[in-house]
């Protein structure tokens, strides 16, 4: 019999590496792994993927060789992405006859169609908006939808594995890292987690998860000098958290990651779901044996920790996206 294709997008991040692993080793599908760049290939083929296309959400000439007889689609972009998705949707709504599920990831507070959301009122400090990067979630949730397919959303908590990365040279090197969460507390998510969520809901379909929306967190909200402490006994040294207003966090990173890293100290992404326990049986993985313990694709989370980071000191990386319309 044959198995029916995935289509897995950003398979070379942390998650979809993760993704491809564990749907692999369940061998329901026959897993289609994206790569935007050729050395990826063989990390991919390494941890599961059965074959593997060229795609580029800018570049639409390379859809329809990875759509080509795709059934499932596991949809994840960068932030700077965000237009080349909101295309790709289009291109998608063309195609509902032989797609039959798509799980979206986005974010938590994404929540337009499953809460009442006022986009221009953010409600622990009075005149702000909810954070432009929610709203573009919400835009690439809406596109989906709009587009006609059996849609299901996993809405994260802030990634584990993006906390530190903008600091991991002043870890390495001096045993620090600074921002501005201080002591709100965050229940930071593992991305093995967020993918091990996705493998359950592509692998039991849509007749149980279109048209739902989970929220994926981590088991417990924790400050960063727990988060420090954590690392410290990870690395086996002295890990210090140095406080950061949030005028120099934007002077560093840009207004619209700004105003999202507010939204956390603000405490909206304090709570912890049950749905990740609700999905697979069992409690999500804490920040420490995220550190400590390898995912299906073979990683620690501290190994992690060294590569490739999308944020950069000195650059705003959202200043195309925000210029996005939806």
């Amino acid at each position: 019999m044959t198995k029916p294709v995935v289509l897995v997008t950003s398979a070379t991040g942390r998650i979809g590496k993760e993704l491809v692993a564990r749907l692999s080793q369940a061998g329901e599908f026959t897993v289609r792994a994206c790569y935007h760049s050729e050395s990826k290939v063989a990390d991919l083929k390494a941890v599961g993927a059965d074959e593997t296309v060229f795609f580029d959400l800018n570049d639409a000439a390379t859809w329809d060789a990875a759509l080509q007889g795709v059934s499932a689609i596991y949809s994840a972009s960068l932030d700077p992405m965000l237009e080349g998705h909101l295309n790709f949707c289009k291109e998608l709504g063309n195609r509902t006859d032989s797609i039959k599920h798509v799980v979206r990831v986005s974010c938590m507070g994404a929540d337009t169609n499953t809460a009442s959301y006022e986009a221009d009122q953010h409600s622990s400090r009075e005149g702000a908006s909810i954070p432009l990067m929610l709203q573009h979630y919400w835009w690439g949730e809406k596109a989906l939808i709009e587009a006609g397919l059996n849609v299901t959303v996993l809405r994260n908590n802030f990634f584990m594995n993006h906390l530190l990365k903008t600091d991991c040279d002043n870890i390495a090197q001096e045993g620090w890292f600074t921002n501005p969460l201080g002591k709100a507390r965050n229940s930071f998510v593992a991305t093995r987690d967020i993918a091990e969520a996705a493998a359950v809901v592509l692998t039991e379909g849509p007749d149980r998860h279109s048209n739902k929306f989970y929220d994926i967190t981590g088991p417990q909200p924790q400050t960063m000098a727990e988060i420090a402490a954590d690392l410290g006994r990870a690395m086996d040294k002295d890990i210090e958290y140095r406080p950061q207003s949030m005028e120099s966090f934007e002077a560093d990173f840009g207004a619209t990651r700004a105003e999202f890293f507010e939204y956390l100290v603000n405490g909206f992404y304090c709570r912890c779901s049950p749905d990740f326990y609700n999905l697979t049986g069992h409690k999500p993985t804490s920040y420490y044996d995220y550190l400590t313990t390898k995912g299906a694709s073979g990683e620690t989370g501290l190994e992690e920790l060294w590569q490739g980071n999308l944020w950069k000191k000195g650059e705003d990386a959202m200043k195309e996206a925000a210029a996005v319309k939806s």
